[in-house]
């Protein structure tokens, strides 16, 4: 969307102040922010109160997305959610507007939101936005050639220890660049159109994955409105095995009857139940477990092509059903073990924290709970560019080869407000996750035996 196109967007909204001919009610954020429950949903767009509560059923993004921001200002998310289509979804907007925010009831960190909005504009006008399809060209044609390396190496050499040990590598490898590039399409970065975007993360994520587009976009969504918010972020929704940060130690030890997890061995465990089972097992069960319960039987469908085109390509190689499911299970160890240090490097060492029911700035929000990577050839191919996860995280849908030409206006923009801007070497965003652990596992600790023997 170009900046005249929200600039016209803008003009639009302060149109739909008066409805049906008469001024709209006003309300105050006291009254507004009791609207936060599934009953009842209110949110603050531009300042302006919508009724989500009946539709919030049929949004796209789910209804858990859109309780995310109940009772609170959600003009930041909004923006940052639908840029390529906000004149259509300000229509379907249009028959739930019930008011307009008081006079003199303004949003926190105003100031910062702002020049926050400025910078989104300055990025429409550098072109920030547009994708370079030669780019994402090249990135699909050596996923498909490491693919196809990997079943050459087998068809040749055969079943050795070495040449299986180079498949699974070769394979890991490009199911974890798939990962990243199906991730592209699943933020709707690769092309113009929304729709085709859609049916390409499809492609990507079900037929060459074999994994729920759905599952991931219910998922991922949610995580990037609320990053690292208690109970509404669900990477950090993992209690049962770990406590993450410092309000997730205290309140697990104070609420539990008996040690369910030693959590202070948490930083030791991780390597044993973290990266190596997280693909094979947790990932394996939720996306089938969350496509059939939902009745998504066209995933259901692309995601068998996966299986079966793998097993008739490489079981006969392997020596049958077993072989087969041996080389499956080790290269999504390997491909587990990749995205868990690279996704939780950027999050996990971050403040893990409940949720600001004022609402912080979206600048704010997102750069307490995220940390960038240093920028080099190899980080920037090994982590998808996620290597930025700050300015990923602040413009969700700007193609990946973009985010560093942003970055050094986004670190301008955080100077100037005194937000911190954390860039780490690769090597200290992964150790930082074991001493994050182990931090907050002391915290459990301390705390359990604190409340518990008093």
């Amino acid at each position: 969307m170009a900046a005249n196109d929200m600039m016209i967007a803008k003009q639009d909204t302060q149109s739909d102040l008066t409805k049906s001919g008469r001024d709209l009610p006003s309300y105050c954020w006291e009254e507004i922010n009791t609207h936060s429950e599934k009953a009842s949903r209110w949110v603050v767009i531009d300042k302006l109160v919508y009724d989500v509560t009946a539709w919030s059923k049929r949004h796209p993004g789910g209804s858990v997305l859109l309780g995310h921001f109940a009772g609170q200002d959600a003009t930041e998310p909004f923006q940052a959610f639908h840029r390529n289509s906000i004149e259509t979804v300000r229509k379907y907007l249009k028959p739930l507007l019930i008011g307009r925010l008081a006079e003199g009831q303004g949003v926190p960190d105003s100031d910062v939101r702002q020049d926050f909005n400025k910078l989104r504009m300055t990025a429409e006008k550098m072109g920030l936005f547009k994708s370079s399809y030669l780019f994402f060209f090249v990135v699909l044609l050596h996923i498909l050639a490491l693919d196809i390396a990997s079943y050459l190496v087998l068809l040749y050499f055969g079943n050795g220890w070495i040449p299986w040990t180079i498949s699974v590598l070769m394979f890991a490898t490009a199911q974890t660049q798939l990962g990243w590039y199906q991730h592209d399409a699943g933020h709707f970065s690769i092309f113009k159109s929304t729709k085709l975007n859609q049916a390409y993360h499809k492609f990507l994520f079900c037929v060459l994955k074999g994994t729920s587009a759905h599952w991931w976009n219910h998922m991922h969504y949610q995580h990037h409105s609320k990053p690292n918010v208690i109970g509404k972020d669900p990477d950090v929704r993992v209690d049962q095995l770990f406590v993450l940060g410092e309000v997730i130690p205290v309140e697990t030890a104070k609420t539990q009857v008996k040690v369910t997890m030693p959590y202070n061995s948490q930083h030791m465990y991780f390597f044993v139940i973290g990266p190596p089972l997280l693909f094979p097992v947790y990932f394996q069960f939720m996306t089938f477990r969350h496509a059939i319960t939902r009745r998504l039987y066209f995933e259901i469908a692309l995601m068998a092509f996966f299986f079966v085109r793998t097993y008739m390509m490489y079981a006969p190689l392997l020596g049958g059903f077993l072989g087969y499911i041996l080389w499956y299970e080790a290269f999504r160890v390997v491909e587990s073990h990749w995205f868990t240090w690279v996704s939780q490097s950027n999050h996990i060492p971050m403040t893990i924290e409940r949720d600001d029911p004022c609402g912080k700035s979206w600048l704010k929000s997102q750069l307490s709970a995220t940390c960038n990577v240093e920028r080099s050839v190899l980080n920037d191919w090994f982590t998808g560019h996620l290597n930025f996860q700050i300015e990923h995280h602040l413009f969700p849908q700007m193609p990946r080869h973009n985010l560093y030409k942003i970055a050094p206006l986004v670190k301008s923009l955080c100077e100037k407000h005194g937000v911190q801007y954390k860039v780490k070497s690769l090597s200290r965003a992964f150790t930082d996750i074991y001493s994050s652990l182990k931090k907050s596992g002391e915290l459990w600790l301390h705390t359990y035996e604190e409340f518990h023997t008093s």
